[in-house]
């Protein structure tokens, strides 16, 4: 799967903006209700545990900080298709993953709309503001 190529084409059909950072890196600008815009990140990566290429999704919603519920986000991704929490590089986000291999245009395309919406609602629920 060529995800640059794959993550252009979506931008474009969603009215998007579409950056490619590197060859391993793609960046969408996604637009969310509110006439609001959420920035994911994709990434292939290299699965050291299962020796597997996977694609990784990721958005971020706010820095890590004291005060924010955090169980509460743990009981919410009870409710997500693809989504998790996680904290990388000081930052919540919200990060989908999968194996490069067999993965449909489709699911990836699901996927990168989902953690856009998730992060924008998370952002909106935890900072008030539309930051990423």
């Amino acid at each position: 799967m060529d995800l640059p190529a794959l993550m252009k084409k979506y931008a474009d059909q969603i009215g998007g903006q579409y950056t490619e950072y590197d060859p391993a890196y793609s960046i969408i600008i996604v637009p969310v209700s509110g006439g609001r815009f959420q920035t994911v990140v994709g990434h292939v990566l290299k699965n050291d545990l299962y020796s597997r290429q996977i694609v990784s999704v990721r958005s971020k919603i706010c820095p890590v900080k004291p005060g924010i519920d955090y169980k509460m986000l743990l009981e919410q991704t009870a409710f997500f298709n693809y989504g998790r929490f996680v904290i990388k590089e000081n930052y919540l986000q919200v990060e989908a993953t999968a194996s490069l291999t067999g993965i449909s245009e489709e699911t990836l395309k699901e996927m990168v709309q989902e953690v856009a919406n998730l992060a924008d609602q998370f952002e909106m629920k935890l900072t008030g503001a539309d930051i990423y």
